[in-house]
């Protein structure tokens, strides 16, 4: 039975001389993320922003989620969130601050009981306010923040200091464009993005201490080939195993996009960008820094891998 393999083996593709145009870019990319960031912004979801949560039961045992949705959709209350929990019978509905104050508050979820009748039970209306979001808003920033600061230690135990230098560069820059994304596709940034985030970062980690990992390897071995083709030669060599780890979770992610509803379609668009400049940053971004940085004298040794010349016996004269 034959393997399935996406890549073939032994590349030789030159991914150096690409490096004088993937800086100048990725450089273009991140002030452009910023900007969107600073003039745009995102779209906070309810949980920053504000808003009213409704705790529904259904009276008949089963909720129906899709005509909640579509219900709450036609009445102009903006985007409403609907999501089953415990029971097959529980559903929480969750729709955005109304501009007019708690007044407006009080007619949307008027609004909303009106349109969905005596079907179900509400159990509990809760107005999520300014003050809970700001809380939510310290606390999803303070768990990045925590995150990055443990990459960084990890990363200073685990390689030498040329290495972590790249790895972090390549990680703060999947971060500035994962924030540009939600800037320039204007999806709903909640508490699921933030974990799309961190899990972005676990993941641009993981393709950067692979790459980084092999990198090492090869230098040991070979001592006399430039830095770029040696950092050609390793990249080539997990190339087959980078392009099927990034396809298959790029396929899971896509099924979810649409198969699993709303509630995670942000968090599924953010990792399969994630994956995407995962993979490229860990390419042309974390690998070239390692030439600018000067990461070994390329002429040094003789390669290891060269058999070595076997002494020559002296014999000593006899007299």
């Amino acid at each position: 039975m034959k393997l399935l393999r996406l890549a073939p083996e032994n590349t030789k593709f030159g991914f150096m001389r690409f490096r004088r145009w993937s800086y100048p870019f990725s450089a273009f990319m991140s002030i452009v993320s910023v900007v969107m960031f600073i003039m745009v912004g995102v779209n906070f979801g309810i949980d920053f922003a504000g808003g009213t949560l409704l705790e529904l039961r259904a009276k008949s045992g089963t909720a129906d989620l899709s005509t909640l949705r579509r219900v709450g959709d036609n009445l102009g209350l903006g985007h409403l969130e609907v999501q089953g929990f415990g029971q097959p019978s529980d559903v929480t509905l969750r729709v955005g601050l109304q501009p007019g104050g708690d007044p407006a508050q009080q007619a949307a979820v008027a609004k909303l009981k009106s349109a969905i009748g005596d079907g179900y039970e509400f159990r509990r209306v809760e107005v999520v306010g300014p003050r809970v979001s700001g809380e939510l808003v310290q606390s999803g920033t303070l768990g990045v923040v925590v995150s990055i600061f443990a990459v960084l230690v990890y990363l200073a135990f685990r390689f030498e200091w040329q290495f972590a230098v790249g790895a972090v560069i390549a990680t703060m820059h999947d971060l500035l464009l994962t924030v540009g994304f939600f800037s320039v596709t204007h999806l709903e940034f909640n508490t699921t993005s933030i974990a799309a985030i961190l899990t972005i970062v676990g993941y641009s980690l993981n393709e950067a201490v692979v790459v980084l990992d092999r990198i090492r390897e090869v230098m040991k071995k070979y001592k006399r080939i430039s830095t770029a083709d040696m950092i050609d030669m390793s990249i080539n060599a997990v190339l087959p195993r980078t392009i099927m780890t990034a396809t298959t979770v790029f396929l899971a992610l896509l099924a979810l996009v649409f198969f699993g509803g709303e509630v995670i379609k942000s968090f599924s668009l953010a990792m399969m960008w994630g994956i995407f400049v995962g993979t490229y940053s860990s390419i042309f971004i974390c690998s070239p820094i390692l030439i600018y940085l000067g990461v070994r004298n390329e002429t040094r040794d003789a390669p290891v891998n060269e058999p070595k010349q076997k002494p020559v016996q002296t014999t000593k004269a006899t007299a």
